[in-house]
């Protein structure tokens, strides 16, 4: 023989298959893979390569469009262009995410900002929430909070890595809370009510939300939000500031609405809590 060939095996038979059926089905999908198999060789560096791959993944969102959703997504976040909404489903979102870390055209991407789409911040923020160094994901954050503009990507960000590094991150919560740009705020109080009302409470924590005092409406119903967890989860400890009245009058009044729509809340908790609204 003139040569030796490798076996071909059924591995490489589906990923045969599969490439081809995604080139047919999805070409801007494809493109991205095909590029990001380069990239592993070739590192994107210059703002071109980068540019180039943003506009890869941006043909993929819009393969992915659904007009219905994208008026549905416009009426929930009225702050921005309806034509800035492209209507991709988190569901796909999410998987478009993951194929995007597989392929590594995500670092390329969210060098690349800011966006011009919602749905690019939208999955920018998942991308973050799949990071696995708890440091870099940090300073991701640092970088990225400052574009957010609209409660949506906001919440859509949770970062798994954070559920190993509570004693990290809690500075970071208090960083993040005090800031005054909205998002970043809300941000904040969102990850502190997330991770820090469980096996983690402490009633000191109570105070980093009861101390913000905002104009901002995406500030002041997260910390209502808040407390309303609060609420469910440490009865005892977070009573003491809805029957003080610690907190600002709407906020007072939207925690008690929130916590009286909750099913974690008793009949007999929310019959109290109705008698603690304020009219001042």
């Amino acid at each position: 023989m003139l040569f030796h060939e490798e076996p071909i095996g059924i591995k490489d038979i589906v990923r045969f298959l599969f490439t081809a059926a995604l080139s047919l089905l999805c070409p801007a999908t494809y493109i991205i893979i095909s590029n990001m198999e380069k990239s592993k060789e070739i590192p994107i560096t210059t703002k071109e390569e980068r540019t180039d791959c943003e506009m890869d993944i941006r043909k993929g969102l819009f393969e992915l469009r659904d007009t219905g959703y994208a008026e549905f997504q416009s009426k929930l976040v009225p702050n921005l262009p309806p034509d800035s909404i492209i209507g991709v489903r988190i569901p796909l979102l999410r998987k478009f995410a993951k194929e995007c870390i597989k392929t590594g055209c995500h670092t390329a991407f969210m060098a690349d900002i800011p966006h011009k789409y919602y749905d690019e911040n939208m999955l920018h923020g998942l991308l973050i929430s799949e990071m696995k160094d708890f440091d870099e994901c940090i300073d991701a954050l640092g970088i990225f909070l400052p574009y957010i503009d609209n409660w949506a990507v906001c919440d859509t960000l949770s970062p798994k890595v954070f559920k190993r590094h509570k004693d990290s991150l809690l500075p970071m919560i208090r960083k993040w809370s005090s800031s005054p740009s909205t998002y970043t705020c809300r941000f904040g109080l969102e990850m502190l009510m997330t991770h820090f009302l469980d096996d983690d409470f402490k009633e000191e924590y109570l105070e980093i939300p009861a101390r913000i005092r905002s104009e901002e409406y995406y500030v002041n119903m997260m910390i209502a939000w808040f407390f309303a967890t609060a609420l469910a989860k440490q009865w005892e400890s977070s009573i003491a500031y809805i029957q003080d009245n610690l907190l600002d009058v709407w906020t007072h009044n939207k925690t008690i609405q929130k916590a009286r729509e909750s099913y974690r809340i008793s009949t007999d908790q929310k019959s109290y809590l109705k008698t603690l609204k304020r009219t001042d």
